[in-house]
């Protein structure tokens, strides 16, 4: 069943937020599990508990803190979310992205959406991070499924450039000032929450995936219905199953983005004013 999400709705969560800050946030910013120390560095912060703002559903999932964040990073105004909803807890593909459209109503041009992903790739190593170049969606859905509102955005919403190739060369050149390695590649969305099978791993590099996940594909599809401009990056926090004779957990996840971090934070830091910048 589709949940239809009104522009009134939008409105009024937009509205909600609004009367917690003076802040007009200029980018966006969808942090996933374990990743969400970047709100540790927002100034003159504002938090608001999911569980406040209509209509927006709530995060059950270790390491997504469940708050919406509005402040500052490196003097850019944002709006961040510290965990995100995931298809796997029963919410439908149009309520996971619900805030992407928030984010547009408070007058975000740019979004940076950032997962943490098992490894297909087998050039890769846990603790990479990877600019994701496209996605698969597997996922089995679409959130723009059902009624389109063409004031959110056109029926048939063109996806070829839905990581924009400006953010993607910007993290690029960004990293290299900074010594930091990024590798680049396709993100393949699935519903979850199992971990996947070998065989099915083996599927995804033959259709061409270098990392697989449970989330941002529909956020990214949302936000290029809306006309915001994506950068993702992925955390690679694991290989995949198949690939090394070990069983996958969520606490190596959340190790492997500890471990991570201050790399992770110097990137995004540098890179959010630019974003603003488009």
């Amino acid at each position: 069943m589709v949940t239809v999400l009104t522009i009134g709705m939008i409105k009024e969560a937009a509205d909600f937020i609004r009367s917690k800050t003076n802040t007009t946030p200029k980018v966006g910013l969808i942090l996933g599990s374990g990743l969400g120390v970047l709100a540790d560095h927002l100034q003159d912060a504002v938090s608001i508990a999911y569980s406040e703002i209509p209509y927006f559903p709530v995060s059950t999932v270790e390491g997504h803190a469940g708050e919406l964040m509005i402040g500052s990073l490196n003097g850019t105004p944002v709006v961040l979310m510290k965990g995100r909803f995931h298809m796997y807890e029963g919410y439908g593909p149009e309520l996971t992205a619900f805030p992407v459209r928030v984010m547009k109503e408070l007058g975000v041009s740019a979004l940076l959406v950032t997962n943490a992903a098992g490894g297909i790739n087998t050039s890769f190593n846990p603790g990479d991070l990877m600019l994701i170049s496209d996605h698969i969606n597997l996922t089995g859905t679409n959130p723009l499924i059902g009624p389109n509102d063409s004031a959110l955005g056109v029926r048939f919403p063109d996806m070829s450039q839905a990581y924009s190739r400006r953010l993607r060369e910007l993290a690029r050149t960004t990293a290299k000032q900074q010594g930091i390695s990024v590798q680049e590649g396709v993100y393949a969305g699935l519903l979850g929450p199992t971990y996947e099978t070998p065989a099915e791993i083996r599927m995804l590099r033959t259709l061409g995936g270098d990392a697989v996940g449970m989330s941002t594909v529909s956020e990214v599809i949302v936000a290029r219905h809306a006309g915001i401009e994506v950068l993702g990056i992925s955390c690679i926090s694991n290989m995949a199953a198949g690939i090394l004779d070990q069983p996958l957990s969520h606490d190596e996840v959340m190790e492997t983005t500890d471990r991570v971090r201050e790399q992770f934070l110097n990137l995004v830091l540098a890179i959010i004013p630019d974003m603003a910048n488009g």
